[in-house]
């Protein structure tokens, strides 16, 4: 569906501030509202398993570390997330070759919990791909940029929150 307003020049920042504030609601309820496929429907899996499991999916196995550092959580978050999924035959571990004392951390093989995860994936990367190939790459990285600057704004502790 394209979008209700027309292309504009440009927005000021209070009318993109109103613009984003009306959308936001939108789009998380539509991504809460993304069914799980069955096979995954009973192992209580959080957005948190989603970007994990997207890492996974689409960099390949990684160190507890390097997840730890792109989800930025501890290791000892992600080695519980880990602990979690592997229990479910979500994921799988093993010692590195070059180190026994790391965990590499991968998808399962097993054939149809592999794919209910790409499944999974496939609506929210297919729509993003869809609306990022118009655009030029600094324009996606402006864009990118812009949410991570947005979440890490709106991650910090606001005044009323941390007065006693």
């Amino acid at each position: 569906m394209a979008s209700k307003r027309e292309p504009q020049a440009g927005l000021h920042t209070d009318e993109a501030t109103r613009a984003m504030l009306l959308l936001m609601p939108r789009v998380i309820g539509r991504l809460k509202r993304t069914p799980l496929p069955e096979q995954l429907q009973s192992m209580n899996l959080a957005p948190r398993h989603l970007s994990l499991l997207a890492y996974l999916l689409f960099d390949g196995p990684m160190l507890v570390n390097q997840l730890a550092a792109r989800l930025e959580v501890t290791p000892s978050t992600v080695s519980l997330m880990v602990s979690d999924l592997s229990r479910q035959g979500v994921v799988e571990r093993q010692a590195d070759p070059d180190d026994g004392r790391r965990t590499i951390v991968a998808i399962t093989q097993e054939p149809s919990t592999r794919t209910a995860i790409e499944r999974w994936l496939a609506n929210g990367a297919n729509s993003w791909r869809k609306v990022f190939e118009p655009l030029t790459p600094e324009q996606r990285a402006m864009f990118v940029e812009t949410i991570e600057a947005y979440e890490q704004e709106a991650s910090k502790a606001s005044p009323a929150e941390t007065a006693d």
